[in-house]
């Protein structure tokens, strides 16, 4: 499979479609999952186009997973979770839904279990507050 920059990620890094963005540099946009499984589940986007982990740039994933390890400390810090699971999909059948490469942090609250991946909506002023706390942290 070929990388479609059509994908709402693509569109995002593009500024067509809106996000609640934490942190944005030359190598990443890092945003708020709109979905999340928990609160304070946030995204890593590599800006280099790519459609998952089998046809990135060995030189992107160098540059990014500092990043990825960079926001997990902030959203461990700012949501009080027990514990991050990072999570990285690579195809439909592995529970890939968008195809453009992209990191996830999810906290983890001890007794509180893991909403399904891209359930319900979250509250777009929580999104907006969690955003704007991160970044302070990063």
């Amino acid at each position: 499979m070929t990388y479609d920059p059509s994908n709402i990620f693509g569109k995002i890094l593009r500024g067509e479609i809106p996000a609640h963005k934490v942190y944005e540099d030359e190598t990443a946009l890092v945003m708020m999952d709109i979905f999340p499984q928990s609160r304070g589940h946030t995204l890593v986007i590599p800006k280099a186009p790519s459609r998952n982990l089998f046809d990135a740039d060995p030189a992107v994933l160098a540059a990014v997973i500092p990043l990825v390890q960079k926001v997990a400390n902030a959203v461990k810090s700012v949501t009080h979770a027990d514990g991050i699971r990072l999570a990285q999909f690579n195809e439909a059948p592995a529970g890939q839904s968008v195809f453009h490469l992209h990191f996830h942090i999810i906290p983890a609250y001890e007794g509180i279990p893991l909403a399904a991946h891209g359930g319900g909506k979250a509250d777009d002023a929580e999104l907006s507050a969690l955003a704007r706390d991160i970044a302070a942290q990063l």
